[in-house]
């Protein structure tokens, strides 16, 4: 397989970068000016800006899967409209380039903060653990280009007959491999994001698997490690800070706020 991923140059890039090559697929890593990967083997390096439509169009020509990875991670990370308006144009010049190259394909790295959370005023959460189907309430820039490239997903998934979109929801990505709770720390300070994150590895995997796996369609996939990184049991922290939220799942021990079941199910590497 020859995989395209724009934001290649990023802590998941090139974790993906890196998976990919060592499963023996050709990798064509795309990103902006100097975070441009060098060229090496099994790796083509290619300038290109996402947030202009012909410059995608050409990065991803050649390639049979796109992992779409490039935005801006927070709404701090630059003004609020360049947030918002960067990351919703670049996701849909990823899937409309994707669409001329003829790749059926597409990882789209989205968020669980399509659905609000951690950059609310004040998170809301209607049932524990929370799954993809959970309502959005989402209020900043970065959610909500989250959420929209999301629907563009499911947009391109129904123009296009046999293209295959997976939507990963990704948490607080961490270099740590392993899904145990973290070190002892305040737990309010993870209130918002539900002491939540997504290990890079576990991350790149889900990714590659999208890329190899055909979904019949767009779906949306939350990938979070299977427990808190809180040192407190996630009943105790439930019952202290979310205490009218119901608990329609299980919560026992360390389990993760997240239900991340469906990407296990459905989601092979």
């Amino acid at each position: 397989m020859r995989l395209a991923i724009t934001g290649a140059g990023g802590r998941l890039g090139r974790a993906l970068t890196e998976l990919a090559r060592s499963a023996g697929h050709e990798v064509v890593a795309v990103d902006r000016g100097p975070a441009v990967p060098r060229s090496r083997d099994g790796v083509s390096a290619r300038a290109a800006d996402v947030t202009d439509y012909r410059d995608t169009e050409h990065a991803v020509a050649d390639c049979d899967a796109l992992a779409h990875l490039a935005a801006y991670t927070g709404p701090d990370a630059a003004p609020e409209p360049d947030v918002h308006n960067n990351n919703v144009v670049a996701s849909y010049n990823a899937l409309r380039a994707a669409q001329a190259a003829g790749i059926r394909r597409v990882c789209l790295a989205s968020s669980v903060n399509a659905i609000g959370g951690i950059f609310s005023s004040e998170p809301r959460y209607d049932y524990f653990p929370v799954d993809e189907l959970h309502p959005c309430y989402a209020e900043d820039p970065y959610s909500l280009s989250k959420r929209i490239a999301e629907e563009q997903a499911a947009a391109f998934a129904r123009r296009v007959p046999g293209m295959s979109i997976g939507c990963l929801r990704l948490h607080a990505l961490r270099d740590r491999d392993d899904t145990g709770p973290g070190p002892s720390r305040r737990p309010d300070t993870g209130r918002g994001e539900l002491w939540g994150f997504t290990p890079i590895g576990l991350a790149a995997r889900a990714c590659l698997a999208v890329a190899a796996t055909d979904l019949g369609g767009c779906e949306i996939f939350n990938v979070v490690a299977a427990e808190t990184s809180s040192s407190l049991p996630s009943m105790d922290l439930r019952d202290r800070y979310f205490p009218r939220v119901p608990v329609r799942g299980d919560l026992s021990g360390h389990r993760s706020f997240f239900d991340s079941s469906k990407a296990a199910r459905k989601l092979r590497p």
